[in-house]
């Protein structure tokens, strides 16, 4: 199986929540979307339960000389969370990458501005929290999301993807309340291979769906 797009993967994901919420096990629920490839998918899942959706900006860490490589996640003003089994792999240690976490902060910042442009981050005590992201391999993003969300004392905090490694979504269920993933392949390799398009999603793009699906 592979998602025709994120929009699609979206879809396909907004029709497991909106059983799961019928059973009335969410109530009063807010979509926090991953930007920027979690947004697409959010946002059909916002639209189809009729809630809002926001943004948590998270930041991967990259590793020296070859930023495309994380090996942590930084969420809002929190300490950084690293992928363990990454570092020692790579025989790095957290010591050496702090120029590393600091140009995430500075990019994660930028981009809180850009989709945010002053507005406050969303109130989340007291409402269950959907976190969406359009796919997991080693889980470190979404684990720096859910362990921000949770100090801000949700009533649930359930985190929602279309395909996560399965390894990954057994560790992850030690952060979130709920894990619901459509596909945990036993090795999943990267993201990218699940969806024919699978495109670098834009600022713009991000800021569309805020416009529409977030209340003014």
């Amino acid at each position: 199986m592979r998602f025709q797009s994120r929009a699609h993967a979206g879809q396909e994901l907004a029709v497991r929540m909106l059983e799961w919420a019928s059973s009335g096990d969410l109530a009063n629920v807010t979509v926090l979307a991953l930007p920027r490839g979690g947004v697409p998918v959010g946002a059909e899942i916002a639209r189809a339960m009729q809630v809002p959706l926001d943004v948590l900006v998270v930041r991967k860490i990259g590793v020296p000389g070859s930023p495309g490589v994380s090996v942590g996640a930084i969420a809002g003003d929190d300490p950084p969370v690293f992928d363990r089994t990454g570092l020692r792999a790579m025989d790095l240690s957290e010591d050496k990458l702090g120029a590393e976490v600091a140009r995430a902060r500075v990019e994660l910042h930028r981009r809180e501005g850009v989709y945010r442009g002053g507005r406050p981050a969303p109130d989340i005590s007291g409402h269950s929290i959907v976190v969406v992201d359009d796919g997991l391999v080693t889980g470190v993003t979404a684990r720096a999301a859910l362990r921000h969300l949770r100090r801000g004392g949700p009533l649930r905090l359930t985190l929602a993807v279309p395909v996560c490694g399965h390894e990954t979504a057994t560790a992850l269920r030690d952060e979130a309340d709920d894990v619901v993933s459509l596909y945990q392949p036993q090795r999943l390799r990267s993201v990218g291979e699940w969806y024919e398009d699978f495109h670098q999603v834009t600022d713009q793009e991000v800021l569309d769906a805020l416009r529409e699906l977030h209340p003014a």
